[in-house]
């Protein structure tokens, strides 16, 4: 009964992720929205003194007004249709924090991405990053997941990634039900842990591989707030391990572990 439990609970933490735009909004607080609103405003609105004054050091050099004038002339003069946060970075350390945020800006003639950097450090607030540019469709619709005009890498990706994870679950149902008299949890360990990382990116086609890398049932798809589906994949070599040696390591017969002495 517990092993029952303890396999489903693992294949949960697999399948179910934490709700990352819930995360987002719990990380941000409205103050630190507002001020990365507020300096880009004043960007649209050509208003450079205050983000040149508020820029930090390490941002100051002699292109920075020029920069700054790049990126004001990217807004259209329409006002923003709509104003959301698709992405969220925070970091503290002893004394001083720094905060990332990210805007989609939908305006009647196009879509901007809009990034602030800013520095907190004995009350005082830097701008350690800023950053436009301009998008075809929203990122919602660029992330989107759809087959079409995929490659056959995208197809094979997809499918591996729903098979592995079937082969590793009957694998380990075999496993369960063979009998194995010792250490029969390290042969559930090696099955459900993929070894190496192929990972691709949906949208883009990029992929890459990492060797050092272990995996819960071989595969997974995740996608950030906004962002591209990841596909996942790992060699189940546990798994394969297991039923190549499987009739070599379960248990004897009963008559075969103690056999009768013969009687007189």
């Amino acid at each position: 009964m517990r092993l029952g439990k303890l396999l489903a609970v693992l294949l949960l933490l697999n399948v179910v992720g934490c709700d990352q735009a819930t995360m987002m909004k719990t990380v941000l607080q409205p103050q630190d929205e507002l001020v990365a609103k507020d300096y880009i405003d004043q960007l649209r609105q050509r208003q450079f003194e205050k983000i040149e004054r508020d820029m930090d050091p390490s941002m100051r050099n002699a292109s920075l007004h020029e920069m700054l004038v790049r990126m004001a002339d990217l807004f259209p003069s329409q006002p923003a249709e709509s104003v959301k946060v698709v992405g969220v970075q925070k970091s503290e350390s002893a004394g001083e924090s720094e905060i990332n945020i990210t805007f989609e800006l939908q305006f009647p003639a196009g879509w901007r991405l809009a990034n602030v950097a800013t520095r907190t450090k004995a009350g005082q607030t830097t701008i350690v990053g800023f950053h436009v540019d301009s998008l075809p469709h929203s990122l919602e619709d660029t992330n989107r997941f759809n087959l079409s005009g995929k490659s056959l890498l995208h197809y094979l990706a997809l499918v591996l990634t729903v098979l592995i994870p079937l082969f590793v679950l009957a694998v380990l149902v075999v496993c369960v039900r063979t009998k194995i008299e010792r250490r029969k949890w390290l042969w559930i360990l090696a099955i459900i842990l993929g070894v190496g990382s192929f990972s691709l990116n949906w949208t883009t086609g990029t992929w890459h591989f990492t060797l050092l890398y272990v995996s819960l049932f071989g595969a997974a798809a995740t996608a950030a707030p906004y962002g591209p589906w990841m596909l996942s994949i790992s060699i189940p070599l546990g798994a394969i391990v297991f039923l190549l040696r499987r009739k070599g390591i379960g248990a004897a017969p009963v008559a075969a572990r103690h056999p009768r002495t013969p009687q007189a």
